[in-house]
């Protein structure tokens, strides 16, 4: 098994000491369910982006841009990701990457009047596929987002959903899945992210550090399920 990981923020400026790279935490989290699997990066503001193979799962990973910013990288990757589409190669997103999914294929992203959205939270699942791999049918995941997929693209099955982000999840055929949180993150990173936003909503702050404390973040079941695309 390979993974691209399509890299749109290398987020230097804010890495914990402990951590070498971002693209770390993803090669950690699929570790714990396969170690044999093989990764390969692509720079995608610098126009790097894998050849479409229909073997390999591509990752788009997380970015402090927005979805809907008119940035030549950005619409290279929508481009990107429509051609995926159309090849029907694995596609995988989390945060910034599901919503540029969800962009692409003609939903919409926007800021969220909601505000911040940080710490562990649970979703409600709510499809047949979903419930496979949480059947207790509450998804625990990690979170760090302003912006939201407003409305999903016209293709799109939900997955799970939470009062918070109505739209937690979904799914594309069998090749494309998308997640609002983070599998990736660890609870040594979140606790890192929450303690770098220092200066915002301290309340906020304190709740989202208590929800990592109360929680246990369920990524390395959504790890499995990407290892299980079609």
């Amino acid at each position: 098994m390979k993974i691209n990981i399509l890299v749109c923020d290398w987020f230097e400026d804010i890495l914990p000491p402990f951590l070498p790279t971002f693209p770390t935490l993803i090669y950690n989290l699929f570790n714990q369910v396969d170690a044999t699997i093989e990764y390969e990066l692509f720079d995608v503001q610098k126009g790097n982006f894998p050849q479409l193979n229909g073997n390999e799962i591509n990752l788009i990973a997380g970015s402090r841009a927005g979805a809907y910013e008119n940035l030549p990288w950005v619409t290279n990757l929508l481009d990107f990701i429509r051609s995926a589409h159309q090849a029907k190669a694995k596609l995988v997103g989390f945060c910034f990457g599901h919503q540029a999914i969800a962009q692409a294929l003609g939903g919409e992203v926007a800021p969220s009047g909601k505000g911040w959205g940080t710490g562990i939270r649970s979703s409600q699942v709510i499809h047949p596929e979903a419930l496979k791999y949480f059947p207790d049918g509450k998804m625990y995941l990690n979170y760090n987002h302003n912006d939201q997929v407003m409305q999903l693209p016209p293709e799109a099955e939900l997955l799970a959903t939470s009062d918070f982000c109505p739209n937690e999840a979904f799914m594309v055929g069998n090749h494309i899945l998308c997640f609002q949180g983070h599998p990736e993150y660890t609870k040594q990173y979140a606790q890192h992210v929450l303690e770098k936003a220092k200066g915002k909503d301290a309340e906020l702050i304190r709740k989202a550090m208590e929800s990592l404390q109360l929680q246990t973040a369920q990524g390395a079941t959504i790890a499995r399920w990407i290892l299980n695309l079609n």
